[in-house]
């Protein structure tokens, strides 16, 4: 198999560029590998949805429930719902990778937008790169 290369960050894009990045964009999908653990659900998934708003238990349910449904996505554990900082950075990829920013540190010092996050583990056959090949990879969805 070959072995793959980190993705490199040439910038982050400041909190006014974000804001007119995720104009039209109504939600982002990321996948990656879980920890080798967790062998019943292998992707590590992050879901962006492109709101501040702070919506009722029930509603994130179902736009959660909609999200697993329309990607064939099983056995979802350790879901976090919440609003969080996002980052965004620029490299080589085509379209700028979000970053889910939960370090301190990272806060005060990459430029970040909040935005509704759910962050959970699950399987998938859709997901076979992040799946069996180990790559992360993200999508996004334009309303």
């Amino acid at each position: 198999m070959p072995i793959a290369k980190s993705i490199q960050t040439q910038k982050y894009l400041a909190k006014d560029e974000i804001k007119k990045y995720l104009e039209g964009v109504e939600f982002i999908i990321m996948a990656a590998p879980a920890p080798e653990r967790f062998k019943d659900t292998p992707i590590h998934f992050t879901f962006f949805l492109n709101t501040q708003d702070k919506l009722p238990v029930k509603i994130k349910d179902e736009i959660l429930n909609k999200f697993l449904q329309d990607n064939k996505i099983k056995n979802p554990i350790e879901i976090m719902s919440q609003i969080m900082p996002v980052g965004f950075s620029q490299g080589k990829q085509e379209t700028l990778m979000p970053l889910l920013i939960v370090k301190p540190e990272d806060m005060r010092s990459i430029p970040n937008y909040p935005m509704l996050v759910m962050d959970f583990l699950a399987d998938s056959d859709n997901f076979e790169e992040a799946k069996k090949d180990s790559l992360v990879g993200w999508t996004y969805s334009y309303s």
